[in-house]
């Protein structure tokens, strides 16, 4: 499946899902990718699969980014 993500900075943890759209909360800042690796493992715990069922189609530097996920 794909999902549209966009991303928000903070400390409150939020991870929102409605339709094909994901509205997730990160502490990492996108400095050398570790926004996205937050981003990935995120995404993982919660649909409960591995790391390598999720993939950055488009948007790696930006705050909106296309996303597939394989459930």
């Amino acid at each position: 499946m794909r999902f549209i993500v966009i991303v928000k900075f903070g400390t409150i943890s939020l991870l929102k899902v409605i339709e094909n759209e994901i509205t997730v909360s990160l502490k990492s800042r996108p400095k050398g990718g570790k926004a996205n690796l937050e981003l990935i493992q995120k995404l993982a715990d919660h649909f409960g699969i591995s790391k390598d069922g999720i993939r950055i189609i488009s948007g790696r530097p930006s705050k909106k980014k296309l996303v597939e996920i394989n459930i």
